[in-house]
């Protein structure tokens, strides 16, 4: 039966005799109580919504014009969960959500028959959500986006698979889908910013002759910018505030989100590159007990976010607040649990995707008395029979108490290592005492990701990530320069480990210029040297810059967005970067192999490893904790002795003059990379068993045993 006006406000423009004309369209039948969301029959649309304490649910049905056809009370009822097939909803009709029931936050009920919710089960949304007060004020449905039910099997994947890469092989590369595609000249225009404009050619073809695996994309789930943001002219650009967990974000699509979600990782797996998603299921946009309703709090607040105790009573006037932006989602709550591993394995087997990089993945592992390495929510991903053989990224941090909790995830995770980053910085800028750790870094931080359990690729190196400096600001500024956020740049890391080498922000100095540019080549040689899995930048490999803005969450401006007009230098670095990797893929020796004494393999690809002083001789125990000490070599030898394969030597001069290396003689030995060299090319000719290596440089030589 159709709600009365007690329930729901006709809209003015309404009479009561056209609604009634137009509720004898539908007939609400009793369905069944799962799945949840919506699901499409012959007949009509089944409808199945968890809200325990609500005390009714009612379908609100709109045109594609968003013109409201009718408002349906969900009539039966198992549990917690309100359900119902709605007969004579057909395809390209859409639908949200209306809950009646006590409005008391401080018992952490917020029931308002005024606000349309957004189904958390959407699969697809017909726009984007954008905040306005005036809008949300009263009935909110002319804010709130109408959720479209889909048929999943409709879609032709034309027979590809997963890439599935080994993390050995992994070259992750983040990036932003709007901020790749949407200043690329060979892009048609309508598809700049798109999900189609990521599978466009041009974008696949750039990403193959880079050398890419992996794509790790900002978030693309539905996203809600802050209200303060809106109100400043400004927008959450990096999408990390979610209201759904399901549906792709409708702003990046050229028409139909969903589908052509589906059609970008098709096009990508074509190309053989993993798609991986940064997922934020630590806090949502309902943000704080004064936020918007907008969906989870309309529905089920109690159990969707954590609450502060007291003498174990929740105090559901306090959210827990372990993200930073206003809320925390339980995981520990059963229901909740299960809603997000419903929502993970819809992107993995409906729209296909490889994997996931989860935002603030402490938050995640939290119980009633912290973080738990063995938490309800990664046994579960750990045992699940789609989950458990996917990609998982960890941010391995919150901002809660006991938040930080690098190379604690189940031994099946990668995790962000932000030690190695700190270290290489440090190291590179020519800071005093840090060759010992610059080691440990390079050969896979075994000291967090200890060899008993971890795999030695379970550290996600990086230099640069989406939060901070880009590589070129990295070298070019000391300082944040966050002006254009509005925040009087106190927003943003202020410790930022970056150098600007005598000059503040952009300069014609040529010898500054040519320092800049050798360090980022110092960074990204490190980088894809390093035993681990490199996560890259996009635009690092063509020195893209922010201006000096090292937190850009705000900024869909030219800030953000990669800048494709090539200098002479961007291209030398492209093709330095270009050479690096297809380096790293050629020599197995650098990325499938196992230090002889690592207990995680038993078998075979050992790699013998010698690190050597400028003058050949083994490092002394007195080099390495010298603080001055800011060069190094380290010897890459097969364990096999039989093996025909090339060993390396890997030299890092961070010295403000050049070295002279004396070299193993036991090889012959040729210049594969040197970092002294716009791109990476060096014809020197090795003939008196020792090499100079430049200042500030990083060189790779290849050799073969002399018999």
């Amino acid at each position: 039966m159709p709600l009365n006006a007690a329930f729901f406000v006709l809209q003015a423009n309404s009479s009561v005799k056209k609604a009634n004309q137009t509720n004898a369209r539908f007939v609400v039948e009793k369905g069944q109580p799962f799945p949840f969301g919506a699901l499409l029959t012959k007949t009509g649309c089944n409808f199945a919504v968890r809200a325990p304490d609500a005390e009714q649910v009612a379908i609100c049905i709109y045109d594609a014009d968003e013109n409201e056809l009718s408002c349906q009370q969900l009539q039966f009822r198992n549990g917690a969960i309100w359900y119902g097939h709605i007969a004579g909803f057909t395809k390209g009709m859409m639908y949200g959500i209306r809950a009646k029931g006590e409005y008391a936050p401080e018992h952490g009920l917020y029931f308002d028959p005024n606000k349309l919710l957004i189904d958390p089960y959407a699969k697809s949304l017909n726009r984007p959500i954008i905040w306005n007060n005036r809008l949300y004020e009263g009935d909110s449905q002319a804010m709130i986006p109408k959720a479209i039910p889909v048929d999943g099997d409709a879609f032709d994947w034309q027979n590809t698979s997963k890439p599935q890469h080994p993390d050995a092989d992994m070259i992750l590369y983040e990036a932003h889908v709007k901020g790749f595609t949407n200043l690329l000249d060979e892009m048609p225009k309508k598809l700049r910013g798109t999900y189609l404009g990521l599978a466009h050619e041009s974008s696949i073809n750039y990403l193959k002759e880079l050398g890419i695996t992996s794509i790790q994309l900002l978030p693309v789930s539905t996203f809600m910018s802050e209200a303060w943001l809106t109100d400043r002219g400004l927008s959450n650009y990096w999408g990390y505030n979610p209201i759904n967990f399901f549906a792709p974000d409708p702003r990046y699509a050229v028409k139909d989100a969903y589908h052509e979600f589906k059609i970008m990782v098709r096009e990508l797996h074509k190309a053989g590159i993993e798609v991986i998603l940064d997922v934020v299921f630590n806090h949502t946009a309902e943000s704080g007990g004064d936020g918007p309703i907008l969906s989870f709090r309309g529905l089920d607040n109690r159990s969707s976010y954590w609450f502060a105790h007291h003498e174990h009573k929740a105090d559901y006037t306090h959210y827990l607040n372990h993200s930073g932006c206003g809320n925390a989602v339980n995981l520990d709550d059963p229901d909740t649990l299960a809603f997000v591993l419903d929502s993970l394995r819809h992107w993995v087997e409906e729209m296909h995707v490889d994997g996931f990089r989860f935002d603030l993945a402490v938050t995640l592992g939290r119980e009633v008395d912290g973080f738990k390495p063995n938490g309800a929510f990664l046994k579960s991903v750990y045992q699940d029979p789609v989950l458990r053989h996917c990609k998982f990224i960890a941010e391995p941090w919150d901002v809660g108490l006991g938040g930080y909790q690098l190379g604690q995830f189940p031994n099946n995770w990668l995790e962000c290592n932000d030690r190695y980053r700190d270290s290489m910085r440090s190291f590179w800028r020519g800071d005093a005492g840090y060759l010992g750790d610059f080691a440990t870094r390079l050969m896979g931080s075994r000291d967090i990701f200890h060899g008993d359990r971890r795999q030695p690729h379970a550290s996600v190196n990086f230099i640069t990530y989406h939060d901070g400096f880009t590589l070129h600001d990295l070298v070019t500024y000391e300082q944040r320069h966050n002006e254009a956020n509005k925040e009087n740049s106190r927003d943003g890391h202020g410790h930022n480990i970056s150098a600007n080498y005598g000059v503040e922000g952009e300069t014609k100095d040529v010898a500054i210029n040519k320092l800049r540019r050798r360090q980022q080549r110092n960074f990204l040689a490190t980088l894809l040297l390093s035993r681990g899995v490199p996560h890259l930048l996009a635009g690092d490999e063509i020195a893209r810059t922010q201006q000096g803005n090292n937190n850009a969450y705000c900024q869909d401006s030219e800030i953000s967005w990669i800048d494709w007009q090539l200098s002479n230098h961007s291209r030398h670095q492209l093709k330095f970067v270009k050479q690096l990797i297809n380096l790293r893929k050629s020599h197995p020796i650098l990325n499938r192999y196992c230090v002889q004494d690592d207990p995680f393999y038993k078998g075979s690809e050992r790699v013998n490893v010698a690190w050597l002083a400028p003058s050949g001789k083994a490092m002394t125990h007195g080099e390495w904790h010298d603080p001055s000490t800011q060069c190094v070599s380290i010897w890459l030898k097969p364990a096999n002795a039989g093996s025909e394969e090339l060993q390396l030597l890997l030299i890092f001069n961070a010295c403000q003059a050049p070295q002279d290396f004396q070299l193993p003689a036991s090889s012959r030995w040729k210049v594969l990379l040197d970092s002294d060299a716009e791109d990476g090319m060096k014809s020197t000719r090795i003939s008196a068993g020792h090499y100079q290596v430049q200042q500030r440089s990083v060189v790779v030589l290849g050799g073969r045993v002399i018999k």
